[in-house]
């Protein structure tokens, strides 16, 4: 019978051969525990950004952009779905962890916290919150456990559509009136910083970082990631015409 010792090595030896951990495999309590939180908080966070975007399907500027709006909030709830099935592989039912939701036992992301004043809000949702959380997940397409890995690689594509959306309405109101372009500025000034703080905590703040990066649960570190998404948003702040804080 393999001692635990021998067990973690074997289990160490598949990650850094890159072999996908699987739910029948042995793995250490604590690695559960942090993919667990991980996955579920993930799932919670696509439902609750669900809610904001819902308030505004009646108000968007026209059926063209509710039907847009309508395809991202269904796509939103199909990724809650996927990651609460990927959660499930740890043998915790769906329900338990919503139960946790609604009781503040679990968290969600707090960017979705941060109201929605205006039709700007939802395109800076979709290019600055959607843009951060492409980020992140197209280093999970990588992640060493197999079910959330393999979640990732539809939730990245449908993601990078509602990035695109946002931007393009955001695009629509820099070529407008000079209200529209104070509109798309103010939406800016307000998202810019929640939305880098979707990174997590800086790499000498995280607690979590230096072991998730080791089992390969991530693949880059926070302030890494955040720095790749601030490279790119700005030569698309520089289109827009907008000044980012």
């Amino acid at each position: 019978m393999s001692s635990l010792h021998d067990l973690e090595k074997q289990f160490q030896d598949k990650i850094d051969n890159e072999i996908k951990i699987e739910p029948k495999d042995w793995m250490p309590d604590a690695y559960r525990a942090t993919l667990l939180r991980q996955i579920s908080q993930h799932a919670h966070s696509e439902v609750i950004g669900m809610q904001p975007e819902g308030n505004w399907v009646l108000r968007a500027p026209s059926l063209r952009a509710k039907k847009i709006l309508l395809a991202k909030i269904q796509d939103e709830g199909g990724h809650g779905l996927y990651l609460y099935s990927a959660a499930e592989t740890f043998g915790v039912d769906r329900a338990e962890m919503i139960d946790q939701l609604h009781a503040g036992k679990a968290k969600y992301s707090s960017v979705f916290n941060n109201p929605t004043l205006n039709w700007a809000d939802i395109g800076a949702i979709g290019w600055l919150v959607d843009g951060a959380a492409i980020v992140n997940q197209v280093a999970l397409q990588r992640t060493s456990y197999g079910p959330y890995a393999r979640a990732m690689f539809r939730i990245c594509k449908e993601e990078s559509f509602h990035q695109r959306q946002g931007y393009e309405s955001l695009l629509v109101l820099s070529r407008g009136t000079s209200e529209q372009k104070a509109m798309l500025q103010d939406a800016v000034n307000r998202w810019w910083w929640p939305s880098l703080m979707m990174f997590g905590p800086s790499d000498a703040a995280s607690t979590h970082s230096e072991q998730s990066l080791q089992w390969k649960i991530k693949r880059q570190s926070n302030d890494e990631l955040r720095q790749r998404f601030v490279d790119a948003t700005v030569e698309q702040a520089n289109i827009l015409g907008v000044t980012l804080p």
